[in-house]
């Protein structure tokens, strides 16, 4: 038996090769790869850097789906189908809408795959493939096998899973909305061992709330600090009340940790369900402290809620220039679905799409709802010089030299590598068609 990974790409722009900033392992396949049987032949096609051989001699073919690729996804399903191999499709967005992915399919895998996987093969292999397989949430001790990139040219950072889910319920989030505010703590005897055997000296901690579990956290910390590994995550503001928990992460060999600011907004930060953004504490006192850590940040804004006007935007940039962030996302709001927010949109009509992941005429970075306090087009538009402003020379100089004081000599050079092209880099991504004409194009 053989079966064929697929992991889809978002887009490209006629004539244009695929975006290397996007080019991150796809550590969802690993995962696979390493509960598949060893008497079963494999292999991956990344459809952001080859080229689908729709014709090879498979199986069973496994899409992972996320929203931005769905219609990208259903189309690759399709080919095969018509040559008569079974698809399953899974990930997120099939946990999310399972209808809808059913449709596309011979079967789905709802929930995470680790429980199940097995058994969906085994089931596949006596033809009595379901159609439906539900995975709840699990983790495994097997560790990831990450043999099947050989040969693909991935961005030289390892990603290294620590927990799934989050603590917090954020109105726009899908990951919330999926695991229902709860925070599921991967085992540090897995995660030190993935990290040991990691070829790579730097890597990201794949969680969406690293701090979700302070203790748990500092722990995790206290036992990779030996391994001597450099390593970027995702946490809160929050992390800055406590210096212990600072230190060790610097110890540990943290070197940038992204941080959803989201809103400098009140009104904002209420409606998405992130007020006790605010009552934690004064915002540049606690920046402060994290970089006086030694510790860069990566600063993500978003812009859309109903207490954002023209000026949000002014604030929010004079913001991210004062306090020197590594580096910051300006992105506009999207209702992904099965969150909150898009029921909330949909009932006050004000989404542009039904279902903008499948919209022939919807592109990436563009609007799928109605602003409260400005069109449509000038929300995408203003984040678009937000970052072209955040990217300005005098701008970059400050922050560069400023990431100097923190950084190692190679995450100094990896910040010039982010940051020189921030304001190019915007204008490539925007417009992109989500998954069209995609086997034809260049890589």
């Amino acid at each position: 038996m053989k079966i064929t990974f697929i992991l889809p790409a978002i887009g490209k722009k006629p004539g244009q090769k695929y975006i290397g900033t996007w080019k991150m392992e796809p550590l969802t396949i690993a995962v696979l790869n390493a509960l598949t049987p060893q008497e079963i032949a494999r292999e991956l096609f990344d459809d952001r850097i080859e080229l689908i051989d729709y014709d090879s001699k498979t199986d069973l073919v496994a899409i992972t789906v996320e929203t931005y690729t769905a219609r990208r996804s259903y189309q690759i399903a399709a080919e095969f189908r018509k040559r008569g191999v079974p698809v399953v499709l899974g990930g997120y967005h099939v946990s999310l809408l399972p209808e809808e992915a059913a449709r596309q399919a011979d079967c789905i895998l709802t929930g995470n795959a680790e429980k199940v996987w097995g058994q969906l093969l085994r089931d596949f292999q006596n033809n009595e493939l379901k159609k439906v397989y539900k995975g709840g949430v699990a983790f495994t001790d097997i560790l990831p096998d990450k043999s099947i990139f050989t040969g693909k040219k991935y961005l030289p950072v390892a990603l290294v899973e620590t927990g799934r889910g989050c603590c917090h319920s954020c109105e726009f989030c899908a990951i919330a909305g999926y695991y229902q505010g709860i925070y599921y703590k991967r085992g540090h005897e897995q995660i030190v061992r993935d990290l040991e055997e990691s070829p790579y000296k730097y890597h990201f901690l794949v969680d969406d709330n690293l701090m979700a579990d302070s203790a748990h956290a500092q722990a995790l910390f206290e036992k990779i600090t030996p391994l001597r590994k450099k390593w970027a995550g995702q946490g809160t503001l929050a992390m800055a009340q406590d210096k212990e928990l600072l230190r060790k992460m610097k110890k540990s060999g943290c070197e940038i940790i992204l941080i959803g600011f989201e809103s400098l907004e009140e009104e904002s930060l209420r409606q998405m369900n992130k007020s006790w953004n605010t009552a934690i504490g004064e915002r540049n006192e606690l920046v402060k402290r994290i970089h006086a850590a030694g510790i860069g940040i990566y600063a993500t804004f978003v812009f859309g809620y109903d207490g954002d006007t023209p000026q949000t935007f002014e604030k929010t940039v004079e913001f991210a220039e004062k306090n020197n962030f590594y580096t910051a996302a300006f992105n506009h709001l999207l209702p992904f679905p099965g969150t909150p927010l898009y029921q909330r949109l949909e009932e006050e009509g004000r989404l542009l799409y039904d279902q903008w992941w499948l919209a022939e005429d919807y592109n990436y970075g563009e609007l799928a709802f109605k602003p409260r306090h400005m069109l449509a087009g000038q929300l995408s538009s203003s984040c678009r010089l937000a970052r072209k402003e955040f990217s300005r020379l005098p701008v970059l100089l400050s922050r560069g030299f400023s990431s100097l004081k923190r950084s190692s000599p190679l995450l100094w050079a990896l910040f010039w590598a982010m940051n020189l092209r921030l304001g190019e880099e915007i204008d490539e991504k925007i417009n992109v068609p989500l998954g069209r004409n995609l086997d034809e194009m260049p890589k």
